[in-house]
């Protein structure tokens, strides 16, 4: 029974006893490191060969043990006599005088910790965010001094602070006009908020005892024993604070630069709308982040061979890859797009208040400051190299807030139909006119450049290059039919005096010649052009002649080999248009508008006119039209689906479809082909060194061959895209 007493009372004593220890520790070790600059007399000791690291592990342990001793939310004596005394400012004022050599990093080691594992709030407090920012804004102005580490350990707890409580984020950025200032800040050396402490209110202005003289600009105390000149750290500078030194950190070559993006990528994501504005605001974020962009860009090699940025695969800035050497420039380049998807993760997460100001600011200053004059420039090579750096940005970019940006900076905000000649935005009309341009790599990496754009999930690509232009059909002959003469039309629909290019099945005007059709086409049509999906897919395999094809005699499959990149390719181009609220059918001709004259458009008259002279043209040039016309055939909207896949359609006077335009090219391979002797035994040796089973050699007329391969391929991915999309929904 004694021995149970006794192990009451000396537990009682225990609970009682460690408040006034645990203080008195806490001030004996506060008054050890401010005594040794009282007695130092060899300023050139490192801070990690004196008691001053000791000192403060101890007083952190200190302070975290005795958090455990109180209820939540009330601090102990060793807490209130850390932010009455005003321990948190001195020792920043230690950190940038750097003395003893090294202190700094203590002191931002201090400061992390105390931050990380004391749960009090503290960040509020003027004698807690005050030295903090001042360490912010020493840390800021000494990029490289081999404190990345401790740097970012650092702002990595007050960011992690800030997304527990966003509205620390006032506190801890330089104050402006528009975020409204916590009561006390502009008043150093007043009081400001009184800390309720175990029931006291006490001041946290009171000036510490110990260090009179170590006020901020104080580079070490006044009793220090010496003499000789020091190399006098840089003024921290108003304009650093937490973000300048996020990014300063995020241009690294450290691993720290990975958790430094992560830990901006946090602070970005902050879902308090005030605290996003004041982060837009009230630094220079955006400024940072484009500039940085704009510096990347322009640390690119200019002898960098624009084929492989091309190439190149879309870039992770996650990626510890930074380019392995494989071509010049390629470290330059992965450092650019990493920059630049980074930029794309953070404007996909951020706050749209945030993701707004940024995307605004990298159009601004990079789209609008540095890749519109050089793709408008004259240069060729300049030209070159500027659309290939616009191809892999076009690649890059996938947040809706950037991609609007991106999209309208190429394309303009025009919604109406074109009409020729029009020119309302020069960018989107120089950009498209060099698909067509005399230099083949210029033209290949334009075509490209409208390959990605396609692929975009943004309504407006497709809209501005194609679909205004089909709104009202006016590709179709608009002659009304009486009831009873509505069916198939009559096997002269052919005699109507229409030329070449108002007929889509043009078989006649060589009499005699053997490269007939390999199967007759169905003969006639309705207005509406609709056929069953076999009789449209049977219309493009059979255009070009079984003389002409090589396929079946490499024991190749035939177009249900496309079937598969097909589907996936269309379920693709639904997925993104399922948000559009496309039609399922197309409009009626009876509010359609047929006093106007029908343009395809710029876009479409460059690709059919590209494609009108596929046997004339380079192979690669030719994959690459075939593949820009593709995709657009695999979109669902009826009438890009009309006018690009339906062999039936009745066209009006003067215009011309995708079909129309095969059938003049296979016309005209008719015509050509009779003229080179041996022309099978040719093409089969062309098409085997295209698939690499024999070498290359020089022959006369390879590119006609090339083209007739391509045009043979081509006809059977729009076979397989046809039997994939099926039928067009609803009435014509």
């Amino acid at each position: 029974m004694l021995s149970r007493l006794g192990a009451l009372l000396q537990q009682a004593v225990e609970t009682r006893e460690p408040s006034v220890d645990l203080l008195e520790a806490f001030t004996e070790h506060w008054k050890g490191i401010t005594g040794y600059y009282l007695e130092a007399t060899d300023e050139s000791i490192p801070a990690r060969q004196t008691d001053i690291p000791w000192r403060l592990k101890q007083m952190l342990d200190i302070l975290v043990h005795e958090e455990k001793q109180f209820p939540a939310g009330e601090a102990g004596p060793c807490l209130e006599y850390l932010l009455q005394h005003k321990v948190l400012e001195t020792l920043s004022t230690l950190g940038k005088a750097e003395y003893p050599p090294g202190m700094r990093q203590q002191v931002l080691l201090f400061f992390s910790r105390v931050l990380g594992q004391v749960q009090h709030p503290l960040l509020h407090y003027l004698n807690v965010h005050r030295p903090v920012k001042k360490l912010l804004q020493l840390s800021g102005d000494r990029l490289g001094s081999g404190l990345e580490k401790e740097e970012v350990q650092f702002v990595a707890v007050l960011c992690t602070k800030i997304k527990q409580d966003p509205t620390l984020l006032t506190y801890i950025l330089e104050f402006h006009p528009h975020c409204k200032a916590p009561r006390g800040e502009g008043d150093e050396g007043g009081a400001c908020d009184a800390l309720p402490l175990q029931g006291k209110s006490i001041p946290n202005g009171t000036p510490a005892q110990e260090l009179p003289a170590m006020e901020e600009g104080t580079e070490h105390p006044s009793g220090t024993a010496t003499g000789s000149p020091r190399a006098e750290p840089s003024p921290p500078r108003r304009d650093h604070n937490l973000v300048t030194s996020l990014v300063g950190l995020c241009k690294s070559k450290s691993r720290v630069a990975m958790k430094a993006r992560e830990n901006l990528l946090l602070l970005a994501g902050l879902a308090q709308e005030a605290a996003a504005a004041c982060l837009v605001r009230s630094s220079a974020l955006c400024p940072l982040l484009t500039q940085h962009l704009c510096d990347l860009y322009s640390a690119v090699p200019a002898g960098t061979d624009p084929a492989d940025v091309l190439a190149m695969e879309r870039t992770s800035w996650r990626s510890q890859d930074a380019g392995d050497g494989a071509f010049p420039g390629k470290e330059s380049l992965a450092a650019f797009f990493g920059w630049l998807d980074y930029l794309d993760e953070l404007v996909l997460g951020a706050h749209p208040v945030v993701a707004d100001a940024v995307a605004e600011a990298v159009e601004g200053t990079f789209f609008q400051g540095i890749l519109r004059p050089q793709l408008l420039q004259m240069s060729e090579l300049a030209v070159l190299s500027a659309t290939a750096m616009l191809v892999g940005t076009v690649r890059q970019v996938q947040a809706p807030a950037l991609l609007q940006r991106l999209v309208l900076f190429l394309l303009g905000p025009d919604q109406h139909p074109e009409s020729p000649g029009d020119a309302p935005h020069p960018l989107r009309t120089h950009l498209i006119d060099r698909c067509n341009h005399l230099c083949d790599e210029i033209s290949l990496a334009s075509l490209q450049l409208f390959e990605q754009l396609l692929q975009k999930p943004h309504e407006h690509i497709t809209h501005n290059l194609v679909l205004r232009n089909l709104e009202a059909r006016g590709y179709l002959q608009q002659t009304p039919l009486v009831p009873e003469e509505r069916g198939p039309p009559e096997l002269e629909h052919e005699e109507d005096g229409l030329d070449l290019e108002e007929d889509p099945y043009f078989t006649d005007g060589f009499p005699g010649s053997s490269f007939g059709m390999s199967k007759k086409l169905p003969s006639g049509s309705a207005p509406s052009g609709k056929g069953q999906v076999s009789e449209v897919v049977s219309s493009f395999l059979c255009l070009v002649p079984e003389e002409a094809k090589t396929s079946s005699c490499m024991e190749e499959g035939g177009y249900d080999t496309y079937v598969h990149d097909a589907l996936g390719m269309v379920q693709a181009c639904r997925d993104s248009a399922a948000p559009w609220g496309w039609p399922k059918a197309p409009r009626p001709l009876d509010s359609c508008h047929p006093e106007l004259v029908f343009y395809e458009g710029h876009f479409l008259k460059v690709l059919f006119d590209r494609m009108a002279r596929i046997l004339d043209q380079p192979y690669s040039l030719n994959l690459q039209v075939t593949s820009v016309l593709s995709r657009l055939a695999a979109f669902p909207h009826p009438h890009l689906h009309e006018y690009l896949l339906d062999p039936y359609l009745s066209l009006a006077p003067g215009c011309r479809s995708l079909f129309s335009i095969l059938v003049r090219v296979i016309g005209d391979l008719m015509q050509r082909l009779q003229r080179v002797p041996q022309f099978r035994a040719k093409l089969l040796l062309v098409r085997r060194q295209l698939l690499g089973l024999v070498p290359g050699e020089q022959m006369d007329h390879t590119m006609l061959f090339k083209g007739v391969v391509v045009l043979e391929e081509f006809c059977k991915e729009l076979a397989a895209i046809a039997l994939v999309k099926g039928p067009p929904e609803g009435p014509p």
